[in-house]
């Protein structure tokens, strides 16, 4: 079969796309031998993560919603551990004479798009077609891949290539964040950019409000208040840990950036600053209520907080989160990883930053409980909690006996998810405190890598359990006509929990949604309630 490289069609002929190949971007970035080349063409859809690819010997910077497009040609490499999540496409196109090239692909330069959720999520929607085939579905790949070029072709490209600083700032930044306590000099970053040390200074400036020096400088400081927020360090030793030569030059840098010498820092009370539902209710189970932090209405019911205490995420533009976190005047700000939004912070405070999806929410409670002086609080806390598991495992034991597996359900505007226990919606209870196990059907989707598992609302029965808890239904007519539809259809009523009455439908997604102390211990409550009746 002869090869065409044609970048239009001629005037007899149609192309047809297919898919050769759809899996995760967490498979291939595991794997140090990932491919380099491909025969086809390639499509990456970032759902989640910040990372990086190198395409031709350039590194280009990947967040959620970016979709890049690329021929197999191009030499390509997906570092180990890139932090990404999404999904990974190889496919062609096939006319009766040949193969023809994507009209997605460029010869020369990969081409990025910013796409809206709805598009990266049918990449996920197509993975799971791709690696669950259903007999009763057998174009479901071919639809739903033919739906999604169509989509990634109509979205405007972003940038062919990668643009002066904003190109090669990130990679500056990174390095900068993984070497701040050695030598770096001005030269040899701009070395590292491709730049001349005039152009880089200038860049640098314009873009971080630093000069180069001033950032690293701020960066070490960052870095000694934050093993300072979780330890006792030795101050000659904290000074080589961050890159200074001797304890008395680190103190005086350090009461020069905070006004306060590290001793001093080290045990006074801190002004704290949560920017997620979850730290903010480990610190109420504390008793503490956070200088600045957002309440979901839940978290809310519980007690009552000073408006100007609040931190609104309903529009949740960078620019408004730094000024109101400004205004608190934090000693210590807590987020998860979020690199963009927590490198412009940095000039207020310290940033902890907690990984997500890695780290329990008890690791994260604990760590947070050290920065606030509460780790022995915490441990009373986790004591307890860790005696009512207990308590309900017996009852458990003595209602049920084994445990078998069990499936969380959030339903909302057109399609369901279902969780890990990295993901809350009490998930986190199940799995890990009370013995239930995943049903092997969402074991083979990934489901802990990926941390939830994007379904239609009719395919629900296509992942059986023991047990079906639905935390939350649609609130819109369209929606609730499919929940009724479903509840109707044969395929439904012969699931084995719906037959022996094992279907709990709790509606309560704001409890459900939490990831932390007091969210899992009211999740407990309410589960041991369900399944024991």
């Amino acid at each position: 079969m002869t090869t065409r490289y044609s970048n239009g069609l001629n005037q007899h002929g149609h192309c047809f796309y297919m898919p050769i190949r759809v899996t995760v971007l967490s498979h291939l970035s595991a794997d140090e031998n990932s491919i380099t080349q491909s025969s086809y063409s390639i499509l990456i859809m970032v759902q989640g993560g910040d990372g990086y690819i190198e395409i031709n010997n350039e590194r280009l910077h990947l967040t959620p919603g970016c979709v890049l497009s690329f021929p197999g040609s191009t030499t390509f490499k997906l570092p180990p551990q890139s932090g990404l999540h999404g999904v990974w496409i190889e496919y062609t196109g096939v006319m009766p004479d040949g193969l023809m090239k994507s009209p997605l692909d460029n010869d020369l330069i990969p081409q990025l798009r910013k796409c809206p959720s709805q598009i990266t999520g049918l990449g996920g929607e197509l993975h799971s077609a791709w690696t669950k085939p259903q007999a009763d579905k057998p174009f479901a790949v071919q639809a739903l891949f033919t739906d999604l070029i169509m989509k990634v072709n109509s979205t405007p490209i972003v940038t062919n290539v990668v643009e002066s600083s904003s190109g090669w700032l990130p990679l500056v930044l990174q390095y900068i964040d993984e070497h701040y306590s050695e030598d770096l000099t001005r030269s040899q970053m701009a070395g590292l950019a491709g730049v001349s040390p005039e152009h880089f200074s200038r860049s640098f400036r314009n873009t971080t409000g630093q000069t180069f020096s001033a950032y690293l400088s701020l960066l070490r400081i960052r870095k000694a208040q934050e093993r300072l927020l979780t330890g006792t360090p030795n101050l000659s030793h904290l000074a080589l840990e961050v890159g200074y030569g001797e304890g008395t030059y680190l103190s005086r840098k350090f009461k020069q950036f905070v006004g306060l010498s590290p001793t001093a820092y080290h045990s006074k009370n801190k002004r704290i600053v949560t920017l997620n539902y979850n730290h903010t209710a480990s610190l109420r189970a504390l008793e503490i209520t956070p200088q600045l932090g957002p309440y979901s209405a839940w978290l809310e019911s519980l007690d009552t907080v000073p408006t100007a205490r609040k931190l609104s995420l309903e529009a949740r533009r960078a620019s408004a989160v730094f000024h109101s976190v400004a205004s608190a005047r934090p000693d210590v700000i807590i987020s998860y990883s979020l690199y963009g939004e927590n490198k412009q912070l940095l000039a207020l405070a310290p940033v902890i930053e907690l990984p997500f999806m890695q780290m329990s929410w008890r690791e994260q409670f604990t760590l947070i409980a050290e920065v606030a002086g509460r780790r022995l609080q915490a441990e009373e806390w986790l004591h307890r909690y860790d005696q009512r598991c207990h308590e309900a495992n017996l009852q458990l034991d003595r209602n049920m006996g084994a445990r078998g597996t069990a499936i969380v359900w959030e339903i909302g505007h057109g399609c369901a998810y279902c969780f890990s226990s990295s993901y809350g919606r009490g998930c986190q209870v199940l799995y890990n405190d009370l013995g239930f196990k995943l049903p092997q059907a969402i074991i083979d989707q990934d489901i802990s890598n990926r941390g939830f598992i994007k379904a239609a609302i009719e395919d629900i029965p296509d992942y059986p359990a023991d047990h079906i808890i639905i935390t939350g239904l649609p609130d819109d007519p369209q929606g609730l006509q499919r929940i009724d539809r479903l509840f109707h259809s044969e395929q439904w009523r012969q699931l084995e929990a719906v037959r022996t009455s094992r279907v709990h439908i709790l509606d309560q997604p704001d409890m459900f949604y939490g990831f932390d102390p007091l969210s899992s211990q009211a999740q407990l409550h309410v589960l041991l309630r369900v399944l024991t009746s």
